[in-house]
């Protein structure tokens, strides 16, 4: 059996920018010192005259992509998502999201999968902040091609939109023909009639080997993956609750606020049923290799197999 391919979807933002770049002259790419990290130095190596680094300085970043924005250009402001959500949150409030200006974020090292950095920079709370913006986009895609189908969507939409992407290579599970990326749309990876997994990013691949060992327990399980977070694919979610009556949801984020709030949101007012988050669970990470950390914080595939059988 031939090994999956694995690539960290940091890199497809970098190789996405670059591959985009000759089509739309009108993107820039600002950077805050971490090139090398977020992978936009691919952009930079291909037009570098389209490039900015703003240095160690994101707020400044983010007032500086919105007054690109003001004037017609379409600035991808990128930075850690520690700190792109974080730290430079009040100006992407106040100076990107209040205005409705055409800035498009790219987060990258999200979640407890930035390893050895630590509690520090794995920002397990983005999307909750992210969501609380009026007319934010967030999306969190799963593998390669879909963070470069999610790059390219972004440049589309008009308006500001919150990518996230890891540090940590993921298998990549769309490369099949059918697929279609489409902002606000879930994708069933997989169906099922007893249980339903919603999840997003990293877990995604996860969830699909989870649903097999499930499977071998007689437990048919269905498989949602949102890459859009917000807007929520509400019609989607409340068909499958309906289909299955149990909800698992999975995310490499906090449970407070993220992936599972929103799926919770919307059952709760159209069709309450049972629902189990599985995330990170109102604690900062840790330093560790990023694998034994996916496994310690329950985001493997055995561990969300565990959990979803005592839940059925």
């Amino acid at each position: 059996m031939s090994e999956v391919k694995k690539i960290a979807t940091r890199e497809s933002y970098g190789n996405a920018l670059a591959e985009i770049g000759e089509e739309y002259k009108n993107l820039v790419v600002l950077d805050a010192d971490l090139a090398a990290a977020t992978k936009t130095g691919v952009f930079k190596k291909a037009f570098p005259d389209r490039h900015i680094d703003c240095g160690i300085a994101e707020c400044n970043m983010m007032g500086i992509a919105a007054g690109l924005a003001a004037t017609g250009k379409i600035p991808f402001a990128s930075s850690f998502a520690m700190f792109a959500a974080g730290r430079a949150f009040e100006q992407v409030r106040n100076s990107i999201g209040y205005p409705k200006l055409n800035v498009k974020i790219g987060a990258t090292h999200a979640g407890i999968s930035v390893g050895e950095d630590g509690a520090s920079h794995q920002c397990n709370e983005d999307v909750a902040l992210m969501r609380t913006i009026p007319g934010m986009i967030v999306m969190n895609p799963a593998d390669d091609i879909e963070a470069k189908a999610a790059v390219r969507a972004a440049m589309e939409h008009q308006g500001p939109v919150y990518i996230r992407f890891g540090r940590l290579a993921v298998p990549v599970i769309n490369d099949n023909p059918d697929y279609k990326f489409e902002i606000g749309k879930g994708v069933v990876l997989r169906d099922g009639k007893d249980v339903t997994m919603i999840t997003s990013g990293l877990p995604v691949s996860e969830c699909l080997a989870a649903a097999d060992k499930l499977a071998g327990d007689g437990i048919d399980a269905k498989v949602i993956n949102i890459h859009t977070i917000k807007p929520l694919d509400s019609e989607l979610v409340i068909e499958a609750a309906k289909e299955t009556g149990k909800v698992v949801t999975v995310e490499e984020h906090s449970v407070i606020g993220g992936l599972g709030s929103a799926v919770c949101d919307v059952l709760s007012e159209n069709y309450p049923a049972k629902v189990l988050k599985i995330g990170i669970n109102d604690v900062f990470g840790e330093s560790g290799p990023a694998v034994e950390l996916v496994k310690k914080f329950g985001l493997d595939a055995e561990s969300i197999y565990k959990r979803v059988k005592g839940f059925c």
